[in-house]
C-alpha cells in the first residue's frame, strides 16, 4: 500500500527528497496538479513506465503526457519547437494547455503517438514545479484506472489504486474542472481534447481558425 506524505504549499525538503528517491528507484507517485491528481514517473525510466502502463491498462495505447518545470526543458523531449508553439507557450504556460509536437528520437514509445509526437505541459502548481526542478520531466496522466473518474483527493487515489503506487503526495483537494486542452501542432493544428483553454482563446493568440 502506498505511503502518504503531506504536500502543502511549502513542502518540506525531506518530502521532496523522499519523492525524488522514489522516482529514481523506478517508483510511481500520485501528485496533485492544476486540475486533478496525476501519476508521475520519470520520463526516462523504462521499468516505471511499464508499471504505469499496467495501472492504466485499458488506455487504448494513448501516449502518456509529460510535465516539465520550464520551457527551457523542452529540448530534453522535443525535437523541434515550432514558432506557433512559442506563441502558445508565452500566452498559456504555465497552465492547462498541453502541446503535442515531434518528440526526440530517443523518447520511449509509450510517451509518443504513432506519428512520433509527444504531449508536453508546464503545470502552474508551484509544489509540482519544485519537484520537477529536481526530478526532471515526469508523466502527468490522471491518477485513476481507465474508465474511472479522475481523483481530486489523495483519499480517492488511495481507494482506487493505492495498492499499485508507491507514494501519494497529499496536497489536499485539487480544483477539478476541465483537464488541460490538448493541441497537436504538427503536422497540422488539431484539437485532440477540448479542455480548460477554449478554442476561441487559442485562435485569438494564433490569429487563425482551425
Amino acid at each position: 500500500m502506498a505511503t502518504v506524505l503531506p504536500f502543502h504549499s511549502l513542502p518540506s525538503p525531506q518530502t521532496i527528497q523522499q519523492a525524488i528517491a522514489c522516482l529514481q528507484g523506478g517508483g510511481v507517485l500520485a501528485i496533485p496538479t492544476d486540475s486533478y491528481y496525476a501519476l508521475a514517473v520519470g520520463a526516462f525510466q523504462p521499468a516505471a513506465l511499464r508499471r504505469l502502463q499496467a495501472i492504466k491498462a485499458e488506455r487504448d495505447h494513448k501516449p502518456f503526457p509529460v510535465l516539465i518545470n520550464d520551457p527551457s526543458e523542452l529540448d530534453q523531449v522535443v525535437d523541434d519547437i515550432p514558432e506557433v508553439a512559442e506563441k502558445l507557450i508565452k500566452q498559456f504556460w504555465p497552465g492547462l494547455l498541453t502541446i503535442v509536437v515531434k518528440a526526440k528520437s530517443y523518447v520511449l514509445p509509450v510517451l509518443k503517438s504513432e506519428s512520433g509526437n509527444i504531449g508536453v505541459r508546464q503545470p502552474h502548481d508551484s509544489r509540482i514545479c519544485e519537484l520537477l526542478t529536481q526530478a526532471g520531466p515526469l508523466t502527468g496522466t490522471s491518477a485513476n484506472r481507465a474508465g474511472q473518474s479522475p481523483a481530486q483527493s489523495a483519499e480517492v487515489v488511495m481507494q482506487q489504486i493505492g495498492s499499485e503506487v508507491d507514494l501519494i503526495l497529499d496536497g489536499g483537494q485539487t480544483p477539478g474542472g476541465q483537464p488541460s486542452t490538448v493541441l497537436e501542432l504538427e503536422p497540422q493544428l488539431r484539437i485532440i481534447r477540448q479542455g480548460a483553454i477554449p478554442l476561441s482563446a487559442l485562435q485569438d493568440v494564433l490569429g487563425i481558425d482551425f
